[in-house]
């Protein structure tokens, strides 16, 4: 029987989670990520947790998967909102309740908090495996569309 842990991550974990981010860049969007970019970007995170927070999955004292949350100020609710991003379990872990753990682990966070008001995220929507798993586990996604500007 497989031992599942959720934890928020540490620094010594910041590798795997690189590694992690350009398979998921990979998988999901078909781009290659600048390691070196990436690496600072979140070290950053690390250093300034303003910035967000990153969580693990363990299996077996394994990291298996991971996820960083960020934050946004909601006016309408006087609260914290925090938005899940850059989503990655192994291939061999899928399917396994392994993303529903860390989200509930999430929901608990922020249920226990007066300062959290909610959970969102965003999906491609062409991810259909994603978009099954965040419906089964209750979230909602038909209230917004999220749009974007990048440079």
């Amino acid at each position: 029987m497989e031992k599942i842990k959720v934890r928020e991550a540490s620094y010594s974990d910041a590798q795997v989670i690189v590694e992690f981010q350009i398979e998921m860049a990979r998988e999901s969007e078909g781009i290659e990520l600048e390691e070196s970019v990436l690496s600072m970007g979140i070290r950053a995170v690390f250093e300034d947790h303003t910035k967000g927070r990153y969580y693990v999955s363990e299996v077996n004292g394994i990291v298996v998967a991971s996820l960083m949350t960020t934050y946004e100020w909601s006016d309408w609710r006087n609260g914290m909102v925090l938005w899940i991003q850059s989503v990655y379990v192994s291939p061999e872990h899928r399917k396994s309740g392994i993303f529903k753990k860390m989200y509930l682990f999430l929901k608990e966070l922020v249920s226990g908090s007066d300062l959290y008001r909610g959970i969102r995220l965003y999906v491609d929507t062409g991810n259909t495996p994603a978009l099954k798993v965040y419906e089964a586990i209750g979230m909602d996604g038909d209230h917004y569309k999220v749009y974007e500007w990048m440079k």
